[in-house]
């Protein structure tokens, strides 16, 4: 193999290997070294083997999901919408559809024919793609020649080196660590010249120590509203940025899952022992408090079931029976018989049910990763570093992160694209 390229891609995932597809498009020698023994793992796996692609949206939408950074992608979108994804995958035989939430999957419900069709497009192309190549370490050659030697352990075998004119870092965060996001683009990312931001887990499940949330473990929420609520260092609650979201919510012999806990997970994960923290869960966001109290009082009049079985009505029984014991009442108390105390305990729930959290479950179930390479040293025109030039970024490695239904994978898609464009 040669060891000189025009453009070396650290990383074969769904970032790098879009990239590679449109720079070798442009006639650039493109070399991408992935360390897994096969390319896109993460792709593989997402979705529960179905993939993610996008969202259906346009782009600016994109942009808003990932909160005040999201701003910087509005020009890389302009180069890659969701749109052009989708007609991207079309013409690679990967058709998709659109579910009710928004998200596009690929019609045949299988990531793999994702990840072929994004390595298929860049062999067409040209660019080579070696597996079992972990990269050992990176250094930015003298100014006179100008480039990047790249040494990689190729099959853990031997060492190569290889040299490149431009050099794109692609090599994810910390989520998923066994699918060799094991941070190791950051080091590389310091050593020339760039900020790192805090890094946290996101799109993780939720921990809860109290007993009841066990007890409802199994039962799915279709449709609730969650807010993340902490108490900041003057003990006061802590502005949140993307603290709430509306969706399906899962209870587990741990805590709390599903896309709403998931989304609002990044509120928790840098908690600090004993911080107060815990979430609020809307059980039903259509209905008004005052709505919730009348149609309470409405089945006190006209009913003689219990509270339980008239709470079944709307939300689970497993559920019912936990907040009648919560606010002090009993399951075999009649609605007839329901105090007014009782009644406004009820609503408060019903609209506000308080979920004690005392953590995250952390990297190793992580979807993304927050932080990374700080976005005020990156050219979003470009993908180019503002520190060394010749550098790019684009994925995960970025500080960038949005919440579940595609946005990710259009965010890697869309940086990888730009980078591809110009390295």
């Amino acid at each position: 193999m040669q060891t000189r390229w025009d453009v070396i891609i650290v990383g074969g995932g769904a970032a790098g290997l879009w990239a590679a597809g449109t720079a070798a498009a442009r006639g650039r020698k493109v070399l991408i070294l992935e360390k897994n023994n096969k390319a896109g793992v993460k792709i593989l796996m997402s979705g529960g083997t179905r993939c993610n692609i996008t969202h259906n949206c346009d782009s600016r939408k994109i942009a808003e999901a990932f909160g005040k950074n999201g701003r910087v992608l509005l020009s890389v979108l302009s180069r890659l919408s969701p749109q052009d994804v989708v007609r991207q995958m079309d013409q690679e035989g990967v058709p998709t559809k659109v579910e009710e939430t928004g998200k596009i999957f690929p019609a045949s419900d299988r990531a793999i024919d994702v990840r072929d069709a994004v390595v298929r497009r860049l062999a067409r192309e040209g660019a080579s793609l070696v597996t079992g190549a972990a990269v050992q370490s990176i250094r930015p050659m003298p100014l006179e020649s100008g480039g990047f030697e790249v040494t990689a352990m190729i099959g853990g075998q031997s060492t190569a080196q290889f040299v490149c004119d431009s050099l794109l870092l692609t090599c994810g965060g910390l989520s998923y660590s066994g699918c060799g996001t094991t941070g190791d683009g950051y080091p590389w990312a310091q050593a020339m010249g760039h900020t790192i931001t805090p890094l946290r887990p996101a799109l993780t499940p939720l921990l809860s120590k109290e007993a009841w949330v066990h007890e409802l473990s199994g039962i799915t929420l279709d449709d609730v509203e969650v807010t993340a609520r902490v108490i900041g260092s003057d003990s006061k609650m802590a502005k949140l940025e993307r603290a709430s979201s509306r969706g399906g919510l899962l209870w587990t012999h741990m805590g709390c899952s599903g896309p709403t806990a998931m989304n609002v997970s990044r509120c928790f994960s840098d908690l600090a022992n004993e911080v107060p923290a815990s979430m609020l869960v809307d059980l039903l966001p259509d209905v008004s408090r005052e709505a919730c109290e009348q149609w309470l009082i409405d089945a006190a009049k006209e009913s003689n079931k219990t509270i339980t079985n008239v709470l079944s009505q709307r939300i689970p029984k497993r559920l019912a029976t936990s907040l009648v014991a919560i606010v002090g009442s009993t399951n075999e108390v009649h609605t007839a018989e329901m105090s007014k105390k009782v009644r406004n305990g009820l609503v408060e729930r019903l609209k506000a049910l308080s979920v004690p959290i005392h953590g995250t479950r952390g990297y190793p179930k992580a979807e993304v990763t927050a932080g990374g390479v700080a976005l005020n040293e990156v050219n979003f025109q470009d993908m180019q570093s503002r520190k060394t030039p010749g550098l790019f970024f684009a994925g995960e490695i970025l500080d960038l992160d949005g919440p579940i239904g595609g946005y990710n994978f259009q965010a890697a898609w869309s940086t990888g694209h730009a980078a591809g464009l110009h390295v």
